[in-house]
């Protein structure tokens, strides 16, 4: 909830734990200090300031600040003073410079989407409690190698960058499981031939009908629409996505089209029916199959405290069966996309659409990012760094599934499964093409009936 400036130089804001103010603030209000004994969260987006006060540590439990949508040129220094701040968000400002003294001591969460970095500083090697780093949209060449010293992080977005290459070292990192770096050089060919190579059907604009809103996301709106046929009076329903064209926390909204493009057919993905034509504006769009409603999403994102992992409603319960069902099919999803050289690089549970019985849908292709398939090493290093966050997905359902009345050998073998998917010796993780060998003994499910299993 936003508050006023009124209230705050009112006092009616006393003993508030977090303070949102948007109103074109361009100075750093002094009546913030007053709620020094209590303020945890400052979020001061959508304003004028380039500044923060040197005094700012006198927000002693200050954890978490956004100032995000202000023309701030650096990230300010006096953040590493704040002995408590865990995660600190400047999106869309425009910062150039990112000074190591910047960098507070026990960041755990940074994001600089969408701002105007070239370098990052060697400090961040320092930010050993750092699990989450977002880059998307700026002007990054290289990484520093101190980020190598990094081994909590777990989620990074290096989409639309100006990158030649992925250091070796940063597919080394022991726990990275989330990783976007589509839009760089290095992978721009790939990218552009997953447009214009992938067959897809062009549908064009007058051939849609939109109806209501179905949701909307950092990377575009969904609408239900109708499907006008050509030559028959009838129409079909379908949903239809179209891209906002700016850079998302996760990337590019042309590489996600040509991800979702590329792609291709298989039972636990979304459908993609063609690409929209002659819009009259210009923007981008796909026409995909319309989802029955009773699905939705298995979970919601991570939040501020839980950082990295999805968070479940409360009663969030799984039959065994279900589990296996569902798991089965993200890990015959994710081996299907990496088959096409495609790393989804978003496998999380609130991706995934969930119609009850383990009928589940993967989606959201905003973090996927291209690799070539014919170079062996880059590809299993990839897909093992993957593999990690189908692990943590794997754990989240055994953690809310009733083990108990489960034949003790097959429960020993899935949670054995989930170990080694989760394991920090990379190399000794299992591939998604292993992962779906050892469901399908776990059920009895034969390659015949395979993909029987996998339908929603």
């Amino acid at each position: 909830m936003t508050s006023t400036l009124e209230q705050l130089r009112a006092g009616q804001l006393a003993g508030t734990r977090r303070l949102k103010l948007a109103c074109g603030l361009s100075e750093f209000p002094c009546e913030i200090f007053d709620l020094a004994d209590t303020l945890e969260i400052l979020d001061l987006s959508g304003n004028a300031l380039s500044r923060l006060p040197d005094d700012l540590p006198r927000l002693s439990k200050l954890r978490i600040i956004f100032a995000s949508d202000n023309p701030f040129t650096e990230l300010p220094e006096v953040l590493g003073q704040c002995s408590q701040l865990r995660m600190v968000g400047f999106k869309a400002n425009r910062i150039r410079k990112v000074s190591g003294q910047s960098l507070p001591p026990l960041l755990r969460w940074l994001i600089l989407t969408d701002n105007e970095i070239d370098t990052l500083p060697a400090e961040i090697g320092t930010c050993t409690q750092l699990q989450k780093l977002m880059l998307a949209g700026n002007r990054l060449r290289t990484l520093p190698e101190e980020l190598a010293a990094c081994s909590r992080l777990e989620l990074l977005r290096l989409a639309a960058n100006q990158l030649s290459e992925l250091p070796a070292w940063l597919l080394r990192l022991p726990r990275l499981s989330w990783l976007a770096f589509a839009g760089n050089p290095f992978s721009e060919a790939l990218e552009t031939a997953a447009l214009t190579d992938t067959p897809s059907a062009d549908i064009r604009w007058d051939e849609l009908k939109l109806e209501q809103q179905l949701g909307e996301g950092a990377s575009g709106v969904i609408y239900r629409a109708a499907l006008l046929a050509r030559h028959e009076h009838a129409s079909r329903p379908v949903a239809v996505k179209l891209f906002k064209g700016a850079v998302t926390s996760d990337g590019l909204p042309d590489c996600e089209m040509a991800a979702c493009i590329r792609a291709g057919d298989h039972p636990n993905l979304i459908p993609v029916v063609g690409k929209v034509k002659d819009h009259p504006a210009g923007t981008h769009g796909l026409v995909m199959e319309l989802i029955d409603p009773q699905f939705t999403n298995l979970a919601g994102p991570p939040s501020l405290e839980s950082c990295t992992r999805d968070v479940y409603d409360a009663d969030t319960r799984f039959e065994f069966a279900s589990v296996l069902r569902l798991a089965y099919g993200m890990a015959s999803a994710a081996c299907h996309l990496h088959r096409q050289g495609v790393m989804h690089g978003d496998l999380y549970a609130h991706n995934i659409l969930h119609g009850g019985q383990g009928r589940a849908l993967l989606g959201d292709f905003g973090a996927a990012s291209f690799y070539a398939t014919d170079d062996r090493d880059f590809r299993f290093a990839l897909q093992r760094l993957e593999v990690r966050a189908y692990g943590c997905l794997l754990e989240e359902l055994i953690d809310r599934c009733d083990l108990v009345a489960v034949e003790a050998d097959i429960a020993a073998k899935l949670v054995a499964l989930k170990e080694n998917c989760l394991s920090e010796e990379i190399d000794s993780r299992p591939l998604f093409d292993e992962i779906t060998a050892v469901l399908r003994q776990l059920t009895g499910t034969g390659d015949r009936d395979t993909a029987a299993f996998a339908a929603v």
